[in-house]
């Protein structure tokens, strides 16, 4: 019961945040949020943080160690990734985000601003991308390219871990049917996936904005 209701409270978590992110980046329009957007990016976000969680906690209970530097790459790899794209714009140190910070506390700021970046897109595509290089330190455009390179090197990791841990699985195991759980897993991310297709190609409220829809981007 606890862990459903954590479960519940992270994705309404990950549903506000994804209409906060619409907020700010579409800021000159008003924009109304219809039911059935809120209802896909629910199971969007259900299906998404879900099987991520499972596939690591089964990937951890059979190769404990591994787990830890499987986490810690995915963490490292995203807490960097804004500061690799920062460097090779070569753009100036940002020194508009507080008047009242020095340059050390300014870093400070950022440094926190991607560790929570690399620790949300561990679980999940991040609704905001940091941008160190904006002023507002955000994206605000529609990258397809980075989404779908996001979405296919999770699925190929999930599906690497499931496959590890079906390899190892241990006699706790012995009365799960294992390959069809790592069925259940797989499609339940590959449902995920859908629901947010659905929801950037039919109900997002500022899709007439796009400069290509979700399917001409595939």
């Amino acid at each position: 019961i606890f862990m459903v209701l954590s479960l519940l409270s992270i994705v309404y978590g990950a549903l506000r945040c994804n209409i906060l992110a619409i907020r700010i980046k579409y800021d000159d329009y008003d924009i109304r949020v219809k039911p059935a957007a809120y209802l896909c990016i629910f199971l969007w976000r259900s299906f998404e943080i879900a099987t991520r969680v499972t596939v690591l906690v089964l990937f951890g209970s059979v190769l404990r160690i591994w787990v830890f530097l499987v986490v810690l790459l995915n963490f490292l790899g995203f807490c960097f990734y804004p500061w690799i794209l920062f460097w090779l714009s070569k753009s100036p140190f940002p020194e508009n985000i507080e008047k009242e910070l020095s340059r050390v506390g300014t870093t400070i700021v950022l440094c926190l601003l991607t560790f929570l970046y690399a620790g949300i897109n561990m679980f999940c595509w991040s609704a905001v991308h940091v941008e160190l290089s904006d002023p507002d330190l955000i994206s605000k455009s529609q990258n397809w390219y980075r989404m779908t390179v996001y979405y296919i090197a999770r699925l190929m990791e999930n599906a690497f871990l499931l496959l590890m841990w079906y390899i190892y699985r241990t006699d706790f195991y012995l009365y799960v049917c294992a390959p069809m759980l790592v069925l259940q897993l797989l499609i339940g991310y590959c449902m995920g996936i859908f629901f947010m297709l659905v929801f950037y190609q039919f109900c997002h409220p500022c899709k007439k904005l796009f400069s290509s829809s979700i399917s001409e981007a595939l």
